[in-house]
């Protein structure tokens, strides 16, 4: 076997592989004696054909197929070694000659991070002010959640609560029909046709009105885009909106906790400043990573964004098998193709990868650590809401050596995050005071 390294670039090693007649036909021998095992040959029982018979029968070709493909695995191996290579991913192969084989490999390599000076990176977090109209937004929804629907004599208008029969079709064919269809007339709705609360509008009870709509090419549903609808519309009744009044007895409403609007109103203002905290950290962890990302020089084989890209993709499947939809559904939904998709979660799959390098190179010189009292807690956190008669069970199925290998990674860069953030607010290790479970441990 000849192994010629004909280049080293953007980390991938670019090989090529001659394979030399005797070891070739090692391989066809090999490929004949798996074959033979397997083929039903006339006038011979399993294993016992001649080669000859067998490439006869079957053909030198499917002979020399599954030669190759024991071959290059373990060639591209032995070439790896020859050549002191360690592969980061699985190479791309492409066979330039068959017999006798010649193939080339493109090895991707291990990414090589430098990392800038992260000590002097300096950003504080900046939580957003919960002002008084922040609180009186939210106490104005939880008033929409506690209202009412009342009957109206009047005509209708928007934000009405309507009851309709919907009749309609699109180039004769039937398209919605719909009796007794509770219909919230929202100026903006594009259900069941954009345009359709204007054209309702206005109408008494009791009144039926015919009228023409067209779909937009754009529309989110791809079997209406495009399609002109005839509607015929009968409003059965309306019914308007009542808010509770604004009051002490509004507050146990939402929860008997609350005994008057400024209990609640306190409340309010505390959910709505731990969430702009939370929303703070994130952000400033973001900013962090992000320019860490820029201080650094970058190097990684191609395939690692291709890679992300279906770890994202195999993501996205899993949720919404949750709920019960198929990522051919989705696709038709947001009208794109497979290939669309992914060439839209590149720049995503950039940013993750250059993030997770980097934050791993800061790992290693941080001298980041993950105890098993973590792996332990972080075990513990994922069985937290299950029942207790089937805890235990669960930790045993958690607590496996690959499960323990992702939970370490995932606290290690978390713990590199927090110590990022830390960095940049200028907060030293010897400064930070330890947690009340740590003191409890201490003493």
């Amino acid at each position: 076997m000849k192994v010629t390294k004909e280049k080293v670039e953007n980390c991938q090693a670019f090989l090529t592989v001659e394979m030399e007649p005797s070891e070739m036909e090692t391989g066809m021998q090999d490929a004949y004696r798996r074959l033979v095992q397997k083929a039903d040959i006339p006038g011979f029982r399993k294993g016992k054909a001649p080669r000859a018979v067998v490439e006869r029968t079957l053909g030198k070709g499917r002979l020399l197929e599954e030669a190759i493909d024991h071959i290059i695995p373990q060639a591209y191996e032995q070439a790896c070694k020859e050549q002191e290579i360690e592969p980061y991913a699985q190479p791309s192969v492409e066979i330039t000659k068959a017999e006798p084989l010649i193939f080339k490999a493109v090895v991707p390599l291990t990414p090589d991070v430098t990392l800038g000076d992260y000590q002097i990176i300096r950003l504080s977090p900046v939580v957003d002010e919960i002002k008084e109209e922040n609180i009186d937004s939210v106490i104005e929804e939880l008033r929409h959640q506690h209202a009412t629907w009342e009957p109206v004599d009047r005509a209708l208008d928007y934000n009405d609560m309507a009851t309709i029969d919907i009749n309609s079709n699109s180039e004769e064919k039937p398209l919605i029909q719909r009796i007794g269809s509770q219909y919230l007339v929202a100026k903006d709705a594009i259900s069941p046709a954009p345009g359709f609360p204007a054209q309702i509008v206005g109408m008494k009870k009791g009144e039926s009105k015919e009228f023409d709509l067209t779909f937009p090419d754009d529309y989110p549903s791809t079997q209406f885009a495009g399609k002109k609808a005839h509607f015929k519309v009968t409003l059965q009744e309306i019914k308007e909106e009542k808010l509770p009044d604004l009051n002490d007895a509004f507050a146990p409403l939402v929860s008997p906790e609350y005994k008057t609007v400024q209990a609640l109103r306190e409340e309010v203002a505390k959910s709505l400043k731990l969430r702009a905290e939370e929303r703070a950290r994130m952000d400033h962890e973001e900013k962090v990573i992000t320019t860490a990302v820029e201080q650094s020089k970058i190097e990684y084989p191609p395939v690692i964004i291709d890679l992300e890209i279906n770890r994202i993709l195999n993501d996205q499947a899993r949720q919404l098998q949750m709920t019960g939809r198929g990522m051919d559904d989705y696709l038709r939904s947001i009208n794109k193709t497979p290939e669309q998709l992914q060439e839209e979660l590149r720049p995503v799959a950039i940013r993750n990868v250059n993030a997770s390098l980097v934050l791993s190179k800061i790992s290693e010189v941080e001298k980041i650590e993950v105890t098993d009292d973590e792996i332990k807690n972080g075990i513990n956190n994922m069985v937290r809401n299950i029942g207790e008669d089937k805890k235990e069970e669960m930790r045993t199925l958690l607590d496996t050596p690959q499960n323990r290998q992702s939970l370490t990674q995932s606290i290690k860069t978390r713990k590199t995050i927090e110590r990022l953030t830390d960095i940049a607010k200028n907060i030293k290790e010897s400064d930070k005071k330890p947690d009340k479970k740590e003191q409890e441990e201490e003493k």
